[in-house]
């Protein structure tokens, strides 16, 4: 890791998401939004974590390309059943089937972050494991849910920072926007890391 000397570098989040968006806003820090354009197809016998951790990276260095003397923020998440990765359902049949497979399940939230700067050399990565006890749902609790909130591109199908919170039993984290999807403590240690000035 090498610091970076001028305190006055951009910060990009190499993102589509709305909900890492809205995180990044809590820390005061002006920057852009750039979609990455990764494609974030399983590679064989590739593990959630893994799978996560490559793909933040892989949209750090990415959106890195497009803009090389900023500070880009890179993260992806994978919901990891039992070693099998679930990604976004896209739709309400995957997303049904999704919770009826995590019903009584622990799920590992498996956050990955990357901090990038082309010109300054800095590459930086870290990963924030997240354990979800789901409750023993049932088939009406889990059709009235996705109805309601209709998390389709969330992976795991459940938005924890909304009614999703009820489908649980317990979160187990260091790091708590992990599971929402930026991991702020960790992006912060980075983004310190790479010289972005913060409280």
């Amino acid at each position: 890791m090498t610091a970076l000397l001028s305190p006055a570098r951009p910060v990009v989040l190499g993102s589509t998401s709305p909900y890492r968006r809205e995180l990044m806003q809590r820390l005061g820090l002006p920057f852009e939004v750039l979609a990455p354009g990764v494609d974030e197809t399983p590679e064989p016998g590739e593990t959630p974590a893994a799978l996560a951790q490559r793909l933040a990276l892989a949209k750090a260095r990415a959106v890195a390309r497009q803009r090389p003397a900023a500070i880009v923020i890179g993260s992806d998440q994978v919901a990891d059943l039992n070693g099998e990765p679930l990604g976004k359902p896209g739709t309400h049949e995957r997303a049904v089937e999704q919770l009826q497979r995590m019903r009584g399940q622990t799920v590992v939230f498996q956050t990955a972050l990357a901090v990038v700067c082309l010109d300054s050399g800095f590459e930086a990565a870290d990963l924030a494991p997240v354990r979800v006890c789901f409750r023993d749902l049932d088939d009406g609790e889990i059709e009235r849910y996705l109805r309601t909130e209709q998390p389709y591109d969330c992976a795991g199908s459940a938005k924890s920072e909304g009614l999703g919170i009820a489908l649980l039993e317990r979160i187990d984290s260091d790091d708590p926007t992990a599971l929402v999807g930026l991991p702020l403590i960790r992006t912060c240690r980075l983004l310190r890391a790479a010289g972005v000035h913060l409280p």
